[in-house]
């Protein structure tokens, strides 16, 4: 019969606990030195690149791109390494198209790297002169962030372009991508810094944090002394962990819950193929459609043109009650369908009585990444793009195009859904941070 007391542990209970305490506190101490290593040697590749004159950048970025393509067929037999991980985990098919590469996909990555080459540099750039008190002259400039952290998920491809994006704008970065791409991405940076090597700048100006263990992310989120930044990029449970954990400055790149609204004076063929592309051109990304609304007015008619054309594609559709009057195939949305990024052949569909409603849904569900209307009406497109609170507003274009090769960026290094320190696609300018430099002639504050 119990006394009500806990029993106390034994002797060997005791030995035992604090044993595991040991190797715990033992293995945190070795990962943590590892870490900080990478740390130590970014930065110090940081102040090279700083310094680094825009011609040599050029030259290096050139230099990587070449060596994807000498490198393809090893990359290409890592990333299939990957794959073969991933599908005996039973990874959704969807998932499998963001970590595969092709060749297609390596010579996308190594044309991302040329066209960052023949940017302007933003480093050094003169953003604004004045004259301030006692006529000491000043400009505000651009100039490198320092050490970049990215934490990604899947998509090996974002190896090359976060790489590409920080020594074109002079930093140094850290990469910590997922387990299931490591092959790959370790075939990449290998490629990219004897590229770097070879063509003359500090090969630690890329590194990737190979160690498994999330106890390497923890230390990293704290790692203020040698990170200025984080960047995270994927699912929302990685995006959470790192804004609730870090210490380090984060921009946070958010998942997708895109919509496109169907306005009441829509050209129905124009909605259906920006509706198409927007979710079935590749529905494994952040700016791939995830919600459809269509206006009360025009439901009667898109609606069974949209399912019927959607099917097609192997789209599932999850249906408000008044959809659902037009449509024969769709099964009821719950809640929290309005709200998911499926990043799947999955689509919400609810119908709204007015613009207002739209703007409200999609204030509410959304996640500030990418929202469309579809309209011919000139009042409705102003008041959706003032209304609608996201990084990116279309206008009778699909939501596939946030992203930076298509906004003339070159590529970018993830997509912010945050108001600072910037908004969108992160390309060049916004990798950078500024300095104010002042010239004088002998000036003294009185």
């Amino acid at each position: 019969m119990s006394n009500g007391k806990t029993p106390g542990q034994s002797p060997a209970e005791k030995e035992n606990l604090a044993q595991i305490q040991a190797n715990e506190a033992k293995n945190f101490a070795q990962v943590q030195a590892e870490v900080w290593e990478l740390g130590k040697r970014a930065r110090q590749a940081a102040g090279r690149m700083a310094l680094l004159p825009a011609n040599l950048k050029n030259q290096i970025l050139l230099a990587m791109a070449a060596a994807l393509r000498e490198r393809e067929p090893q990359i290409l037999t890592e990333n299939q390494r990957d794959l073969r991980l991933a599908r005996s985990k039973g990874i959704a098919p969807a998932m499998l198209d963001r970590l595969t590469l092709t060749a297609a996909r390596i010579a996308d990555m190594a044309a991302g790297l040329e066209s960052l080459a023949a940017l302007p540099d933003p480093i050094g750039q003169v953003i604004a002169g004045w004259r301030g008190a006692r006529d000491i002259a000043i400009q505000k400039t651009r100039v490198p962030l320092g050490v970049v952290g990215l934490i990604y998920e899947a998509r090996p491809n974002v190896t090359a372009d976060a790489a590409g994006i920080c020594l074109k704008t002079g930093n140094a970065v850290i990469l910590r991508g997922s387990g299931d791409a490591q092959a790959s991405n370790l075939a990449i940076v290998d490629a990219l810094r004897q590229a770097i090597q070879k063509a003359g700048g500090p090969a630690d100006a890329v590194l990737l944090l190979e160690n498994p263990d999330r106890t390497a992310v923890a230390v990293m989120l704290r790692m203020n002394r040698y990170l200025d930044v984080l960047i995270p990029r994927g699912g929302a449970g990685l995006i959470q962990r790192v804004l609730n954990e870090a210490t380090v400055p984060v921009i946070e790149t958010g998942i997708g819950n895109c919509h496109i609204y169907v306005d009441e004076t829509a050209d129905l063929e124009m909605a259906l193929e920006i509706l198409l592309n927007a979710k079935t051109q590749r529905v494994s990304v952040c700016n791939a459609a995830e919600s459809l609304l269509v206006h009360r007015a025009a439901a009667a008619a898109f609606l069974p043109l949209a399912e019927k054309a959607l099917t097609e594609k192997g789209v599932e559709l999850r249906a408000c009650p008044v959809s659902r009057q037009y449509l024969t195939g769709a099964k009821a949305a719950a809640e929290e369908d309005f709200a998911a990024e499926f990043l799947d052949f999955i689509l919400s569909v609810k119908v709204v009585d007015n613009l207002a409603e739209a703007i409200a849904h999609i204030n509410h569900y959304g996640t500030g990444h990418s929202e469309a209307i579809v309209t011919r009406d000139y009042e409705s497109a102003q008041a959706f793009t003032a209304g609608v609170d996201a990084a990116a507003v279309y206008v009778n274009a699909s939501t596939r195009f946030t992203d930076g090769e298509q906004f003339g960026f070159g590529a970018e290094i993830g997509i912010s859904t945050q108001k600072l320190h910037a908004r969108g696609p992160l390309g060049l300018e916004e990798m950078t941070a500024v300095k104010y430099i002042i010239y004088g002639q002998g000036q003294v504050r009185g």
